[in-house]
């Protein structure tokens, strides 16, 4: 925002430079305080998801139930395999956000490809980072671990071995729509996996599809949904703040 009004004035013709350090010090407004986690924890600001304890900010996107994934003694929750499982989202809807979460894949391997613990994180119901068990495990690049599926490819591979936790921090801006539903802003995703960067502001193509083109198509605010992909996926410690 202060870069934005600096620019603005430094392209009027009748800018003048300044000859005094004060004239270019800005004092408001003052930025909230925030006070950061330690070790792990969310910061002062965040609004929490999941801390291990309970269900209550989740539901089935099929029939707004309770959720049916395992609750497990360690503060983490794990992908519960069986008919009429599914997706789990959140109760509430959300726009721009910052995303921290914790996940690990199975420790026992079992299948190849996509069918090695495959999972998702589907911001809107509709943008997805993929979750995927890719140690030892080729795919195709823009399905693989980090990958905005079928979008964007990311930067570096950066998993930690099968079976530990890995973190993913995402910062994601909504597409901003126009009166006759015309795209006037695209989303944007960025991406640190394990604190390594991944996705560097990518602009999104649209929603996430499994064939053809991406598409936009107006929306709002939208839950977060983690995907029940046939694999014993779990995570741990979620929690975002609203931008």
């Amino acid at each position: 925002m202060y870069a934005a009004s600096w620019s603005q004035e430094k392209s009027n013709e009748n800018f003048i430079e300044p000859t005094k350090p004060e004239a270019t010090e800005i004092w408001e407004p003052k930025p909230p305080t925030v006070t950061p986690g330690k070790n792990g924890a969310p910061p002062s600001d965040a609004i929490i998801l999941f801390d291990g304890t309970n269900f209550d900010e989740w539901t089935s996107p099929r029939d707004s139930s309770e959720v049916k994934w395992t609750l497990n003694k360690d503060g983490s929750m794990t992908v519960k395999l069986g008919r009429g499982v599914g997706d789990i989202q959140t109760k509430r809807n959300f726009g721009d956000i910052q995303l921290h979460l914790e996940w690990k894949s199975p420790e026992k391997i079992a299948g190849d490809g996509q069918n090695r613990g495959n999972s998702g994180v589907i911001i809107q119901k509709l943008y997805e980072v993929q979750v995927l068990d890719n140690n030892d495990n080729e795919t195709y690049v823009n399905g693989q671990v980090g990958s905005i599926y079928k979008q964007s490819i990311p930067l570096a591979k950066a998993s930690v071995p099968t079976g530990e936790w890995n973190t993913y921090d995402i910062i994601y801006h909504a597409p901003v729509f126009g009166l006759y539903g015309d795209v006037v802003k695209k989303a944007t995703m960025t991406v640190l996996h394990n604190g390594v960067l991944i996705q560097d502001h990518f602009e999104l193509i649209g929603p996430m599809t499994f064939i053809g083109w991406p598409k936009y198509k107006p929306h709002g605010k939208a839950p977060l949904l983690l995907q029940n992909h046939n694999s014993e996926v779990s995570y741990r410690n979620i929690w975002v703040r609203e931008l």
